[in-house]
C-alpha cells in the first residue's frame, strides 16, 4: 500500500471536535459508486455495494481524529494555558511546537531547570506547569491570537526512516482510514458500510451515534494500539511488537471481543501466511466498545497496527504492519461476509 496517502492525512489538522479539514480530504478521495452522509456529529458514512449482500449486516470504521490541545486562559504577560483533548502524557509535551487553529504556531515552556528548587527538579511536570509562547505581549493580543476554546496540534512531519519504519503525528488513526480508502476504491465481496468517526480520542462518542444509525450486525473497527518493545520493556508487557503484523484483540478496557470473529482472523492468517499476533496486555479501548454496545448491539472485532509512542507528535509504525493489516483484511472480509 503507498504511504502517500497516509503520509497526506496525517499531516491535516484535525483534532476531536475539528475533524472537518481531514474529512474533506477524505470525501476528495472516494470513488464514484459510493453513498456518502455526514451526520450532525460529524461522522463521515460511506456506503458501497460488493458483488452481494451479506446474510449480517457489516460496519467498518476507524476514526478521524487525533489528540491536541484546547486554550484555557491567557496571562497578562501574553502566555496561553490549556488542557488536553484526548490522552496525553505531559511528558511528551516540553518544549514543543504546536500548530494553532488559525494557522499560527507556539512553543510549549515550562520554568527553565535552574531556576527550580530541588522538589521541582525531582518531579514530572504536568500540564499546569507550562505555558503556550505564541510571541504574544499581553493579554489581549494572545487571545485575538488564539481565542479560548480554539484547538492547537502537533505539526506535520511524517518521516520514514530506518528499515521500513514511518514516523508521524496522528497515525492514530489516520492509518485506519487510508486502509479504508483504500478498500473503498476496491472491488468488495459484499456490501458494506465505512465509517470515518469523530471524536474517538475523547470518549468515542462519534462511533456511538454512527452505530445507532447504520444498527450493523458486525463491527469492524480499524486501529492502532500501543506497542511497548522498546529499551526495558519484556514479555506480555510489550502488549505487541513492531514487524508482527496486524493485531486481533480478544479483550481490552472497553469491549470482550467477539470470540468467533477473534478465532477466524487468526486462523484465516495462519492459513493464508500472514504474520498476525495479539494483544498481551488487556488494556487501552476503542470505538469498538460503543459499536457494540448501540442500539440492538453488534458483534465486533478490531484489527490493529501496532505503533509506538501513541498520542505523541512521534508514533512510529512498521510498513510491512501497514501492507499485513491490508492483506489479512482481503481474506477475512470474504470469510466475514459468508458467516451464517
Amino acid at each position: 500500500m503507498n504511504t502517500e496517502t497516509i503520509k497526506t492525512l496525517c499531516g491535516i489538522p484535525g483534532v476531536s471536535g475539528r475533524e472537518n479539514r481531514i474529512r474533506e480530504a477524505i470525501c476528495s478521495r472516494l470513488p464514484d459508486d459510493v453513498e456518502t452522509m455526514t451526520d450532525p456529529l460529524g461522522n463521515l458514512i460511506v456506503k458501497k455495494h460488493g458483488a452481494a449482500a451479506p446474510k449480517h449486516s457489516i460496519m467498518i470504521c476507524a476514526h478521524m481524529d487525533e489528540v491536541g490541545l484546547i486554550i484555557t486562559s491567557a496571562t497578562e504577560e501574553g502566555y496561553l494555558h490549556f488542557d488536553e483533548i484526548g490522552g496525553i502524557d505531559p511528558a511528551v509535551l516540553i518544549g514543543r511546537t504546536v500548530g494553532l487553529e488559525n494557522g499560527g504556531q507556539g512553543i510549549i515552556g515550562l520554568k527553565h531547570l535552574h531556576l527550580c528548587d530541588k522538589e521541582e527538579r525531582e518531579k514530572i511536570p504536568g500540564m499546569t506547569d507550562m505555558v503556550l509562547d505564541i510571541g504574544a505581549s499581553s493579554k489581549e493580543e494572545a487571545l485575538e491570537l488564539a481565542p479560548l476554546g480554539s484547538f492547537a496540534a502537533y505539526p506535520a512531519d511524517f518521516k520514514e526512516f530506518g528499515d521500513g519504519r514511518m514516523k508521524s503525528k496522528a497515525l492514530d488513526d489516520r492509518v485506519g482510514c487510508a486502509i479504508m480508502l483504500y478498500l473503498l476504491n476496491s472491488e468488495l465481496p459484499w456490501d458494506m458500510t465505512f465509517v470515518f468517526t469523530v471524536q474517538e480520542e475523547v470518549g468515542t462518542f462519534g462511533a456511538q451515534a454512527a452505530a445507532f444509525r447504520v444498527r450493523p450486525d458486525i463491527g469492524i473497527i480499524l486501529e492502532t494500539t500501543t506497542a511497548g518493545d522498546i529499551c526495558g520493556v519484556q514479555g506480555g508487557k510489550r502488549a505487541c511488537v513492531l514487524g508482527d503484523g496486524p493485531v486481533v484483540s480478544y479483550m481490552d478496557r472497553r469491549t470482550i471481543y467477539d470470540m468467533e470473529l477473534y478465532r477466524l482472523a487468526m486462523d484465516i492468517a495462519e492459513k493464508n501466511g500472514i504474520p498476525c499476533q495479539t494483544k498481551t496486555l488487556v488494556a487501552g479501548g476503542n470505538d469498538a466498545g460503543s459499536v457494540q454496545r448501540t442500539a440492538g448491539g453488534a458483534r465486533v472485532m478490531a484489527v490493529s497496527v501496532p505503533t509506538r509512542y501513541l498520542h505523541s507528535p512521534v508514533c512510529v509504525m512498521d510498513r510491512s504492519d501497514v501492507e499485513n493489516t491490508l492483506e489479512l483484511l482481503k481474506v477475512l472480509l470474504p470469510e466475514i461476509g459468508a458467516l451464517q
